[in-house]
């Protein structure tokens, strides 16, 4: 047997290559901005919704009780200040609690806006130890800077690459996300960003057993907070001059790609830009699984029908469902429906709602609502079935649908025509109809927690581009504070 090579290899190019985006790409197009700006409000927003939730609250402050650290990150919405890796795990945990902020969908798809736990966290805690060292703290814009990043990396790596068809979570994305933009925060040089990055690839990572029948419960609420804190760690580790793994992807038998990815590499369809910043999609309207907010969306003309011919959802005999092959693999669920995880993730449950109520709210998934007979007798009356069109132009990166279409026939035997919504109201082709109300989102989710004083002061802040991103990032946070 040949002996093995113990020469150093050089660094993985997909590694180097995010480092170098990370320190040197210039972000100069005003619509990544501007969208980052919206990202950054409906982000926040989303997890002040969150702590509304006792199921969501329980698992928030210091791991130690009563530990609070002097110059540390605070937490909006309450009365933590934490260390930066655990604070990063409460901001991540309150924003992905309720599946409403944002979302990007690829080959494999994720929710990017949850890298600004690690983010917020890092900035807050680093301008609030720059003061206190006599030194200027970071300004919101930098924040904005490293939401653009963070999406990219997480945003480009998964548009040709499935996780999920491997058994992994999306989250693995975050974490590495979040590591590197964390790093550059927190001054890595670049070799240093190199180590980080491998570290967050030869890390530990979540399955995705939490996300599916019939195991499908809360981790997925805040797996997103225990990845981007990881981050957050690990470019705290790298900071002390620990050793990365330059062939942690490609190295045989013991690499990425070997272990995790049945021995394919990466591929990607584009270098990094602005590009998924540009084109993120928002949850708006509706705190359903991005796959089938068009199908909701639906679901609420079909139900101001009804109204209209003076029917009720009792009416109904049967609902056939044209989808894309994603919404089939991860949504289309039968049987019982064990908690409010495992509702928000099945279509049929998203679409019965509205046409029973006219609304779908993050409440709906709770118990008191779930155990009303007509929802379950309404799943049972539908029919799912795959549109090639719709899977195509999913994929298709200039379109990026999310098809569904709705087709309802009566008891009568009347069958009303197909409601078909390709794009939902959060997409880049309908930006100028939801940035309205996405900003009203905020306002609301502003009102769930402060007093009328304390929302204007944070509007006053926040809803002007060019004054917030001027403000000191410690004094955004402390206007959010309870």
């Amino acid at each position: 047997m040949a002996a093995i090579s113990n020469e150093r290899p050089p660094v993985d190019k997909v590694i180097a290559d995010i480092a170098d985006y990370v320190l040197n790409y210039d972000i100069k197009d005003e619509l990544a901005w501007q969208t980052a700006h919206y990202c950054l409000l409906d982000t926040l927003g989303c997890g002040l919704e969150a702590l509304t939730y006792p199921a969501c609250t329980k698992l928030l402050g210091p791991v130690v009780p009563g530990t609070v650290v002097p110059n540390g990150a605070k937490v909006p919405g309450t009365s933590f200040q934490l260390d930066p890796v655990q604070a990063a795990f409460n901001i991540g945990a309150i924003i992905r609690w309720l599946d409403f902020n944002d979302t990007w969908l690829a080959a494999e798809w994720g929710h990017p806006s949850d890298n600004l736990g690690g983010i917020l966290a890092t900035a807050d805690w680093l301008s609030r130890t720059a003061i206190a060292n006599g030194k200027p703290p970071f300004t919101m814009k930098a924040v904005l800077d490293a939401m653009i990043r963070a999406h990219e990396i997480q945003g480009v790596m998964a548009l040709e690459n499935s996780f999920n068809r491997v058994g992994l979570d999306h989250v693995l994305l975050v974490k590495l996300a979040s590591t590197a933009v964390v790093g550059k925060l927190i001054g890595l040089t670049r070799d240093e960003l190199i180590n980080a990055i491998s570290l967050a690839f030869v890390d530990g990572h979540s399955l995705r057993t939490y996300r599916h029948s019939p195991n499908t419960g809360s981790r997925k609420s805040w797996a997103a907070g225990d990845a981007t804190s990881r981050g957050v760690r690990l470019a705290l580790i790298a900071k002390t001059g620990e050793m990365g793994y330059p062939s942690v992807l490609t190295a045989k038998t013991w690499g990425f790609y070997d272990v995790l990815f049945k021995g394919n590499a990466f591929q990607f369809q584009r270098d990094y830009s602005s590009y998924v910043m540009e084109n993120i999609l928002f949850k708006i309207s509706f705190p359903a699984e991005f796959h089938s907010q068009t199908a909701v969306e639906a679901a609420m003309t079909l139900h101001q029908q009804l109204q209209s011919l003076g029917k009720t959802a009792n009416d109904i005999k049967k609902i056939r469902i044209r989808t894309h092959e994603a919404a089939i693999r991860i949504i289309d669920k039968k049987g019982p429906l064990h908690n409010p995880a495992d509702r928000d993730h099945c279509i049929q449950y998203m679409i019965a709602v509205p046409l029973i109520f006219g609304r779908l709210t993050a409440a709906d998934y709770e118990d008191h609502i779930a155990k009303d007979p007509r929802i379950d007798t309404l799943r049972d009356k539908m029919i799912t079935e795959e549109d090639i069109n719709f899977t195509k132009d999913y994929h298709d990166p200039e379109k990026r649908s999310i098809a569904n279409a709705l087709t309802m026939e009566l008891n009568d035997g009347t069958v009303l025509p197909e409601v078909v919504v390709e794009y939902p109201i959060g997409h880049k082709r309908r930006r100028a109809e939801g940035i309205p109300v996405l900003i009203e989102k905020y306002k609301t989710n502003l009102a769930r927690k402060f007093s009328v004083k304390q929302q204007q002061t944070i509007l006053d802040a926040s809803l002007e581009y060019k004054k917030l991103i001027s403000l000191p990032v410690n004094e955004f946070v402390d206007i959010m504070m309870l």
